[in-house]
């Protein structure tokens, strides 16, 4: 008897963070839970076995969207894992639950993990995330998801092909270092082709303060990251307008970043990304081809929710080949160092050479309680 090729293998899948259903205005994490499960249904390779929430009927309603009569909920995710035994986790909760809940997976057994950003609320905590699957062998990745949107990767596919000549410098403008800059700092190793980062220099403004997911971020901020390969990546944060949408903890709207979201400066050339807004955002290039700025084709996803479907696909694929995953912890904690490097260099007033020793909290934190 042969045994079944890893292809045609389907996984178990469990969720961790139903949030509220779909149809009530505010859902927890934007409805990330329900992107996550829809791009396990996409691939044909999964079931849905488990849903655990801390409200049941959140999870029902969940299990009743996307699972099938032998889908079961639960209240108190330790349980879910003794007993449903998934291959395959995805966690929507808040960052602060992250470690805790993936470390148990871990632990528990679970062949791959796949949380929502940031990673977590300290530096010690998003370590230990990476050191627990690392120890287990476990398949841990983070929903970065622009990796996969159109905009992003039609920019990253103009540098590569070199229109803009060398790259110099990327330059990043969003609402804060943590929950937004955990997306842009990834983007910065994505677009300078992973190549690692050796310093931080960085300040931030904490006379007022904005939050989310429970966690205090800065009212304004810079930072400016040197790479190894000599491109420098500058983000500033907090020269914002209210989108008018509402956040889910109930702390003050979302915000957007005035002027353009990203700027990729070259040697011979220009390519911005999203001149006003981050959905449906444009790509435009001015360069020596053509006379003014001209708008490339896109290439990639057009949704945030087809793109997160594409980073779930990637993970089922890279559990069938033993490859890496474009969203993997190795990515996405080289960026998260990034929004713990810049706090610090925050606190200490000082220039922070990378790898990030001697931190174990969040700096920002520090500064906001020494005040």
């Amino acid at each position: 008897m042969t045994s079944a090729k890893a292809s045609d293998q389907t996984y178990r899948v469990a969720v961790i963070g139903a949030g509220r259903p779909r149809s009530q205005t505010g859902a927890t994490g934007f409805g990330m839970s329900h992107a996550h499960a829809k791009g396990y249904t996409a691939t044909g390779r999964c079931r849905l076995v488990a849903v655990a929430d801390v409200v049941a009927d959140n999870a029902t309603a969940f299990a009743h969207v996307h699972g099938d009569a032998e889908t079961v909920t639960f209240t108190d995710y330790h349980e879910m894992l003794a007993s449903a035994r998934p291959e395959v986790v995805s966690i929507c909760t808040w960052p602060h639950l992250h470690a805790e809940m993936v470390i148990a997976c871990a632990q528990a057994g679970v062949r791959a993990i796949h949380c929502e950003k940031p990673m977590a609320p300290t530096w010690g905590e998003a370590r230990r995330m990476a050191e627990a699957c690392a120890t287990s062998g476990t398949q841990l990745t983070f929903n970065h998801q622009r990796r996969f949107e159109a905009p992003y990767r039609t920019a990253r596919g103009l540098v590569r092909a070199g229109a803009i000549g060398d790259l110099v410098q990327v330059e990043l403008a969003c609402s804060n270092l943590f929950d937004w800059g955990t997306h842009w700092f990834d983007m910065l190793f994505f677009y300078v082709g992973e190549t690692p980062a050796s310093w931080v220099i960085a300040q931030t403004d904490t006379q007022t303060l904005t939050s989310a997911f429970a966690v205090d971020m800065e009212n304004q901020g810079i930072a400016l990251v040197g790479f190894e390969s000599g491109v420098r990546g500058f983000m500033t944060t907090g020269d914002t307008v209210p989108d008018g949408a509402p956040r889910a903890d109930n702390s003050q709207p979302r915000r957007e970043a005035l002027g353009a979201m990203q700027r990729l400066v070259g040697t011979a050339g220009v390519i911005e990304v999203g001149v006003r807004g981050t959905y449906n955002a444009k790509v435009r290039i001015l360069n020596g081809d053509a006379p003014g700025w001209q708008e490339p084709p896109l290439a990639g996803a057009d949704h945030f929710e087809d793109a997160i479907g594409a980073g779930v696909a990637d993970l089922i694929a890279c559990l069938d080949n033993g490859h890496e995953p474009e969203l993997s912890v190795h990515k996405a904690i080289r960026g998260t160092e990034l929004i713990f490097a810049s706090y610090e260099s925050s606190r200490t007033h000082s220039r922070i050479t990378l790898p990030l020793t001697g931190v174990e909290g969040n700096p920002l934190h520090e500064i906001i309680a020494s005040r």
